[in-house]
This record gives C-alpha cells, structure tokens and sequence, in this order.
C-alpha cells in the first residue's frame, strides 16, 4: 500500500544555514533512491541530497535560497509499501561501504594491475576491503581519493592526523597563508601614512589571531569531510604501514586495522628537516609546524634557512613585532629563483630591520635559562648571540621510507623517494606514488594532478604525466613567483634566450598602490621566440603567474601574449608589456633600438 515519507538533509559536515542553489526534480515526478532533489552549495562543497526511496515527489518543502542545516525535510514521496501509517526517514549520510565481493564479481582492475589474491595477503583477517587504498589526505591524497570514488572505484582514505588535509591544510600552506594575511594588513596600514590615512600601533591579540587562523583551517577540513561523505570515501584515522603487497596496516587511538586492498595510491608526503646538533627536546627550537602555533611572539627570533617557508615565517614574525635574524648557508635567499627576482625582497627585508647573513651556518647551539645561544660560521658571520627563539626551515624530508614499503615490494632510494613513472606507477604495478615522495618540486599543486593521474590510470584510463612546467611561490612581502626556465637555468645550459622586463615603476597601478618595487620578466626562445619561462615579483605575483605558465604550455610566441589585451590600469598588463619589450613594441617606456 503507498505510505509518505520525509526526505531529510543529512549529515552535512557540521555546516549550519546551507543555501538550496537548485530544484532538481518537481512535483509530481517519479524519482529513484539515491536520485538527487536539491543541490546545497557549502563554503567548500556543491553536494546533493538524495532520495532515500523510490517514489512520487508529493510535495517540496524548500525553494531556491533557503537555508537549510542537518534534519530539514526536503520533499515527501510517496511509496508503496506495506502498512498505512506514514514513515519519516531522513536521506542517509554516506555509511560506510560494504566489503566489496569476491575478486570475480568485483569491478574489473585495470590492464596489468592484479586483483586480491589470498597469496599476496598476510592470512589475517581483514578489518576493511576495498578496491582502492589512499595513504594520506593532503592536496594528492585527498584528490586521488575523491577522483577514484567518482569514478566508481570503492575507496578508503587513511590519514594519521584527526582531520583531512595532511600537512598542507592543517600545519602547512593554509595557516601560514592566513598568518601572512595578518602581516600583510599590519603592513598596509604603516604604509597608508604615506598617502594620508594614519592608524595607531597594531595591538597584537595573539589567542584571536590564533582562532582565526584555526578558524580557517577548519573551515576547509570540514568542507573535505562533507565531500568525502558525499563521495562514500571511507576514512580510516590512523598512521599506516604496509604489510603485504595488498594490505596496510593503520594504529590509530581505537587500536589497529588491517586494510586489504586490491589498488593503491601513497600519498604520504614529507616532515621537516630537523638538522642535528639543535637541541629539539627544547620547544624554544622549532620547526615550520612549531612556528604556526604561535605559544608566543618572540623578542629576538633566528631564522636558519633562507628558502621560501622560512622567508614566510620570517615575515610574519617580524610584523607581529619580532626582531628577526635570517641566515642562510648557500650565497642567495630563495636558491632557486633567479637572483634579480629576489632582490627586491632582500632590500625591503633590510629596510624593515631584519638582519639576513648568506653564507653563514648556525656552528653551535646551547640551551640556556635566558634562550638558545647560537654561534655562527662564515666569511661575515655575526658574533654567537642568544634568540629567545630559533626556526629551522632547511626543507623537506620525503617519508617513503617511514610505510615500510619493502613489505609490499615498493622501490624506495635511500633518501626516502619512491621512483614512479609517468602514469605515477610504483615498481609494483598496482601500487601508485604521488606529491613530495616522487620527486622535486615538493608542491601541493603538483600533487594535485599527480593524484587526479594515478586515480584515472588506476581505473584503465590511457594517460601519462606531461606537465611542461610546474609554477613556484613565495608568499613573502613582496612575492616572488617563477614558472619554466629561470635565466640562471638557460646560461647554465647554454640555452640561447632573451629576456623582456617590465619595471613595475612604469606601471599606474603599481604606482597607485606604493608597491613599484616589482617587475615582471618573460624568458623567450631566440630562434622561435617561443616563451620557455618568466618570474614576478611584487604585490600578487602568485596569482599573475599563472597566465606566464599557461603561455607556455600553449606554446605562445612573443606576439600571442604582446596582443593579447589585458585590463588597464593592472598589474596583470605588465605581462603583456614585458612581452612588447622583448618585441621591441614597448610604449610605456622608452628604449632606444640597437644599432
């Protein structure tokens, strides 16, 4: 006989006043279970809600806009079934999938990638089973997971921190990024006084502003627990370590799991490098997760690494009000970057006061009631002085040798990479590597497509790994970004190139703001004047250098960037203007010809 039912928004993933962005089905129409109604879109997430029945849409409770939470009736079917009585039910969260069958009625693996078999397995037992494995939640992990379960590959995700993201959205490029915010207005509004608007001395609130950047934190990780439910990932919190070629242990609070899988993508990424000879029993001596708790501001802070995460936290402490000293073992800040985009930086990090040898080595460290005494080497090392705190950011470690891969068979190199080829492929062919433990650049939007690649190839699909070039930021004040090949790459190559810039002193907008201090260079191929690289420092020059990436992945010559027409007055013209620079087309400046 036919009862009623209610249709309920689910689990949401802790969100509250959800909006209704789209009616899927009317009145009236005929809808099967798991057959989508409304579409809710969060901060972070467009998701569905779904029919718990089949049925005839009697009525609809929401419109378009309203704001709905966890429990709200969405529609009322009516079904047929036993009984008169009418029978609430809310649409169910994602539950956790069963076991998948047998090898013979799971779904087909992909060409050379074997099912489970009970010979590579350890004869336990397994707690879960699923089809595809993913080894940690960072921007790859979390990526491959969502990618592999659309689809249609039953996934589980394991991650050994208690919520999704990995090191970059909980300890790594998220909170840094809304710490370098903060820094960034503190220093806006020293510098309105140049233009007339004066403000008082910032007062440092320091639990507020380590709400905030947890606030932001866990607005995103929240935002990836809802699509992980909507996706019917399964997640598995814990730390995990191989056994066998299909089957991965996880030690979390509740005990250990086994996991037995048919495929696998390790997406475990790296720590940080903790140099021997720092007392690191002392909390005064941190690393880059250390420093983004933010237990305090430091009188006098040591910075020992002049790459791109300890430039980062260089700025933010210094403009929380740190006296901060930068030293660095190599002869430049940022090795990598070509020298002229870091110069800007250098002589803005001078004028604020903060202290940077190159050069230089921390020799000896000594851990006093007063703070750590550090002593240096170098050819214009500072006398030993004693830091009430010290950062150490001499990069990445990968952790391909913390999983205990041998078990499965993984290759791994002796300084912790795991060697894959271009379909991200382990030396075990169903076993796939991605992120910081395949290889340099360690970047999260390198994983990115690294875990969207392995998850598409572990379902059959017929691609490889063909990225021309991969960009690089620093977040620090001002930014510095580069794509492709740098100037120092082609002399060192011998590679015939020349080079169009545009100095930022010649840009309205630039000037508009009080930030003329950037310029924006594009690197061309002599013979084809194909474009083969480019840099930019300045305010924002993280989000202009993708239009320098994408030029060369579209294999653009001079004249493609040069006549393409960019808004004016922006920052963004100043790509194309370098363009007309090495074109010998330039207006906004002057520049005799060559004879």
């Amino acid at each position: 006989m036919a009862s009623s039912i209610e249709v309920k928004v689910p689990d949401i993933g802790d969100y509250d006043g959800v909006p209704v962005i789209e009616l899927l089905v009317a009145v009236g129409d005929t809808v099967k279970k798991d057959q989508g109604l409304v579409t809710l879109e969060s901060d972070k997430a467009t998701m569905e809600v779904p029919s718990s029945a089949d049925g005839v849409v009697k009525s609809i409770s929401v419109k378009i806009g309203d704001k709905v939470a966890e429990g709200a009736v969405i529609a009322i079917l009516e079904t047929q079934g036993e009984g008169d009585a009418p029978k609430p039910a809310a649409a169910e969260a994602p539950k956790a999938a069963p076991a998948p069958a047998p090898a013979a009625s799971a779904p087909p693996a992909a060409a050379g990638t074997p099912a489970l078999s009970a010979a590579a397995a350890s004869g336990r037992k397994a707690d879960v089973e699923c089809r595809m494995l993913v080894l940690g939640s960072g921007p790859g992990g979390y990526t491959a997971a969502f990618r592999a379960a659309d689809i249609g590959l039953d996934t589980v995700l394991v991650e050994r921190y208690a919520s999704l993201g990995g090191v970059c959205l909980n300890v790594g490029c998220i909170p840094s990024k809304a710490l370098l915010h903060a820094a960034a207005v503190i220093d806006e509004a020293k510098h309105a006084s140049d233009y007339g608007v004066s403000f008082g001395e910032p007062k440092i609130d320091l639990d507020a502003l380590r709400s905030y950047k947890e606030k932001v934190v866990g607005q995103l990780t929240k935002g990836l627990a809802g699509m992980a439910k909507q996706r019917k990932v399964r997640v598995v919190a814990g730390t995990g370590k191989f056994v066998s070629a299909n089957e991965l242990e996880v030690t979390g609070e509740g005990g250990t799991q086994l996991i037995r899988f048919e495929q696998c993508i390790i997406a475990a990424g790296s720590q940080a490098v903790k140099l021997p000879g720092f007392p690191w029993d002392d909390k005064r001596v941190m690393d880059s997760t250390d420093a983004l708790e933010l237990a305090e501001i430091p009188k006098k802070l040591l910075v020992v690494g002049g790459g791109i995460i300890g430039l980062e936290m260089a700025t933010v402490y210094r403009a929380l009000g740190s006296e901060v000293t930068v030293v660095e073992f190599l002869d430049q800040l940022m090795p990598g970057a070509d020298p002229d985009l870091v110069k800007p930086l250098a002589d803005r990090l001078k004028k604020q006061g903060v202290a940077v040898y190159l050069k230089t080595k921390a020799a000896g460290t000594e851990a006093l009631k007063e703070g750590i005494k550090v002593s240096f080497e170098g050819e214009k090392a500072p006398e030993a002085q004693v830091f009430d705190r010290v950062l150490v950011a001499v990069g990445r470690s990968p952790n391909g040798g913390k999983i205990d891969a041998d078990k499965a068979g993984v290759g791994v190199t002796d300084r912790g990479f795991i060697p894959v080829d271009r379909q991200m492929r382990t030396n075990v062919p169903h076993i796939f590597a991605i992120g910081d433990l395949v290889g340099n650049p360690m970047l999260a939007h390198k994983a990115t497509h690294e875990g969207k690649l392995a998850a598409e190839v572990a379902a059959g699909e017929k691609k490889e790994w063909v990225a021309r070039v991969i960009p690089s930021v620093a977040y620090t004040d001002p930014e510095i970004a580069w794509v492709g090949v740098t100037e120092t790459e082609a002399k060192a190559k011998g590679l015939k190139v020349g080079v169009g810039k545009f100095p930022w002193a010649a840009s309205g907008r630039a000037i508009g703001i009080g930030r003329t201090e950037g310029f924006t260079k594009l690197i061309f191929d002599e013979a084809t004047h194909r474009i083969v690289g480019g840099g930019i420092v300045g305010v924002h020059a993280g989000d202009l250098i993708s239009e320098v990436g994408l030029a060369i992945e579209m294999g653009c010559e001079v004249a493609d960037i040069g006549h393409t027409i960019h808004p004016h007055p922006t920052l963004s013209e100043s790509v194309g203007m370098a363009a007309e620079v090495f074109d010998g087309t330039i207006t906004d400046l002057y520049i005799p010809k060559k004879k």
